[in-house]
């Protein structure tokens, strides 16, 4: 679904432009109920590293990790009600994130830990041994 903006002036929105310079894709495509997860991504000493932001959610309930052909998806849902003496207030939604692992990761060995509204996945990426080898030419 375009934006209004995107609609009258045919250039993307501001806020898309932007997400398309963090996640490299446009973000105007969000399933509607359903809210990006900001995420950091590093592979350094043969881990893969991968950071989410997920303040206010209960990683035992409110949150699945799974990997299928080598992309990892995170899905997590928050649902909080602030009452005080004359007003309730909901906020709720749905959270959802794929990225492709790294070739040769070891999902099976992935570890995720959740500290302080940040989720910590780790997932083991063995270096590959290249043996590099001459070809020989020959003139005929």
């Amino acid at each position: 679904m375009n934006s209004v903006i995107e609609r009258l002036t045919g250039r993307p929105a501001l806020l898309d432009v932007f997400g398309w310079v963090e996640t490299g894709l446009p973000t105007g495509h969000v399933a509607p109920g359903t809210h990006g997860i900001r995420i950091e991504e590093q592979l350094k000493d043969g881990t893969y590293l991968l950071r989410a932001e997920l303040p206010g959610i209960d990683p035992a309930k409110d949150v699945e990790i799974s990997v299928t052909e080598d992309v990892l998806v995170l899905q997590a849902e928050r649902t909080v009600e602030t009452t005080d003496k004359h007003h309730t207030e909901f906020r709720y939604g749905t959270f959802t994130r794929s990225v492709r692992l790294p070739a040769g990761a070891a999902s099976e060995e992935a570890t995720a830990e959740y500290k302080d509204g940040v989720l910590t996945i780790r997932v083991p990426v063995p270096e590959k041994k290249t043996d590099t080898r001459t070809i020989p030419v020959r003139h005929v």
